[in-house]
């Protein structure tokens, strides 16, 4: 088998959740979320993070980050983030177009992660009431980051303090939640809520789900607004059920947990072997299921010749992604053919 660490949006959908699927898929149900598996999943998601909840399906990640900060943010705010954070590189400026118009600001941190320091110098200086500036809404960071790096619970709480001191809203982009919360092995209140997070995109489709993303609300007062925007996006879907039941048995037992540290494991050990080889290192920390790497650009050419799946950067950059049903025998053929493509 050729390696193919492209992304781990590649992988199979679990066999649980299919069995979810398949479980309540018997019969009628009332459509749009007034289905009875809708309403047992807002218990039970309330259950998992320890606090009330309202949990809304979504199709992808970028529906969860845009809608939600629709919610969050005035077509004339302003949401910042990190220069890397997704949804100001790779989205397609889904979040301004969901918000009517609300600015991106772009702000530095170290290892890919806002810097809270960052964030409370901009909120200083936003002249607030001018009106040819965008008036600060909320913040925004990705965790897992772009880049695989996670951020600490005190980061975390550093950047909700600031926040709350501003007055704006606190939106985790959670795509690789499991990843990030596998990695700091806490309950996943004490990722969010405890420490300041009132809106979570909760990912669930690059870690054994089919197309069932989910945007948890912990701030109340957001949860009627993000429901008209979700209509008019699209987002409320007709068979809700299917969705709910796979986000029910994601988070059953911790099954999202085993899966997360399966792909974190082996990115780690990826990770450790390739650095491992002359002419390799690391461009980020591995903490999570990616692992970037630097390596000379004509074993990258001999990389993609030889078949091998993978995302190049810029600078000799490549992105490896390890996912939850990747195997060690994958990772053996990737350092015997990068060895042989430094050779």
């Amino acid at each position: 088998m050729i390696p193919n660490f492209r992304s781990d949006n590649i992988a199979t959908v679990h066999p649980d959740l299919l069995r979810a699927i398949a479980e309540v898929n018997q019969g009628p149900a009332a459509a749009y979320g007034d289905d009875e598996y809708s309403a047992a999943m807002n218990c039970k998601f309330s259950g998992y993070f320890g606090t009330d909840v309202v949990v809304f399906p979504v199709a992808t990640g970028t529906a969860a980050n845009a809608l939600s900060l629709a919610a969050c943010a005035r077509p004339y705010g302003g949401i910042y983030c990190q220069w890397e954070a997704h949804i100001h590189t790779s989205e397609g400026g889904a979040a301004e177009a969901y918000t009517g118009g609300a600015k991106l600001i772009p702000l530095p941190g170290a290892d890919y992660k806002l810097s809270p320091e960052a964030l409370a110098d901009a909120l200083r200086h936003a002249e607030r009431g001018v009106r040819n500036r965008p008036q600060p809404d909320a913040v925004s960071i990705t965790q897992a980051t772009e880049y695989g790096t996670v951020y600490g619970l005190d980061e975390i709480a550093a950047v909700g303090a600031a926040a709350r001191r501003a007055g704006i809203v606190f939106h985790m982009d959670g795509a690789r939640f499991a990843n990030a919360l596998s990695t700091l092995g806490c309950e996943p209140g004490e990722m969010t809520w405890r420490r300041g997070v009132d809106i979570l995109s909760f990912g669930c489709t690059k870690n054994g789900g089919m197309s069932a993303d989910a945007i948890v609300v912990f701030n109340q007062a957001l949860a009627e607004p993000l429901s008209y925007h979700l209509r008019r996006a699209g987002q409320t879907w007709s068979k809700m059920r299917f969705a709910a039941a796979q986000l029910m048995a994601y988070i059953e037992d911790g099954l999202l947990l085993r899966l997360a540290a399966h792909a974190n494991s082996l990115a780690a050990r990826l990770g450790r072997e390739l650095a491992a080889l002359p002419g390799v290192e690391l461009a980020a920390p591995v903490q999570a299921n990616l692992v970037f790497l630097r390596l000379p650009e004509a074993a990258i050419d001999k990389l993609a010749d030889a078949g091998v799946r993978f995302a190049r950067r810029r600078g000799g950059i490549v992105r490896l992604v390890t996912r939850f049903d990747g195997g060690h025998e994958e990772i053996d053929h990737m350092v015997a053919l990068t060895r042989a493509a430094l050779a």
